[in-house]
């Protein structure tokens, strides 16, 4: 069997393109997928089992949200759960490109893995808020419930965006041109919506007061990023069809 640093190089030949990608993905969760997907292959495992091993991560994470008490060390245990669950979700892709074993029931298992984690993860959230959280009014419970709500939404008009995007690039002639510049700008921008910035919000478990202010603010931010993506891809849309 190939050496892991022979593996290593391997993977890095087998990246997905950084368009549209965040600094946090292209610095930190793909490199760390990279280790770990050298490890799965050393170690056999097919990258549908690699998507398991990120659904094991990530959902015994959040299912620690719903029925253990916030405390500092709570959310020392969340954050290590879901910052490795979503490195595996990194790691399964790049398995799959090196061995050559992905395919339509991969990508589908991959896709319905992150549309439950992005269910589940706000669902904890206001189920623990419902049993452990003193708050000010009932009305903070509408908060997991509207990050939900916009999650959900980002997640499904994005992936619907790229099916459409594919099928409008197969059937014009000519689309297979030469594709945009990766931009560090946008990278940067696309921080505070990237998944691995979300994350450690988890760490302020300790502090409930924090831990809400925190977690409204990303809601917010994720919203604004929402209206804008709409806007963006709606004017994709468009102009593949006008095209």
């Amino acid at each position: 069997m190939e050496s892991t640093g022979t593996v290593l190089r391997e993977l890095r030949g087998a990246q997905k393109s950084s368009k549209g990608v965040s600094l946090y993905s292209r610095y930190v969760n793909r490199p760390a997928g990279r280790l770990l997907a050298a490890g799965a292959y050393r170690a056999g495992l097919t990258p549908n089992q690699v998507t398991m091993v990120s659904a094991a991560f990530t959902f015994s994470a959040l299912a620690a949200v719903a029925l253990a008490e916030p405390s500092w060390w709570l959310g020392i245990v969340v954050y290590a759960g879901l910052a490795v669950g979503f490195a595996f979700d990194a790691a399964d892709g790049q398995l799959a490109r090196l061995t050559g074993r992905g395919g339509p029931d991969g990508e589908w298992l991959d896709h319905v893995v992150d549309c439950a984690k992005m269910i589940l993860v706000h669902t904890a959230v206001l189920i623990s808020f419902y049993r452990f959280a003193e708050l000010p009014a009932d009305a903070w419970l509408l908060l997991p419930l509207g990050f939900l709500f916009v999650a959900v939404l980002t997640f499904c008009a994005g992936l619907l965006r790229e099916q459409l995007g594919k099928g409008a690039a197969r059937t014009a002639p000519g689309a297979a041109g030469a594709t945009a510049p990766v931009s560090r700008v946008r990278a940067v921008a696309l921080l505070p919506a990237d998944y691995g910035v979300f994350v450690p919000v988890f760490l302020l478990l300790g502090a409930p007061v924090v831990f809400r202010a925190g977690y409204a603010v990303l809601a917010a931010v994720h919203a604004l990023f929402l209206v804008a993506f709409l806007a963006k891809w709606f004017r994709e849309l468009k102009a593949l069809r006008a095209g």
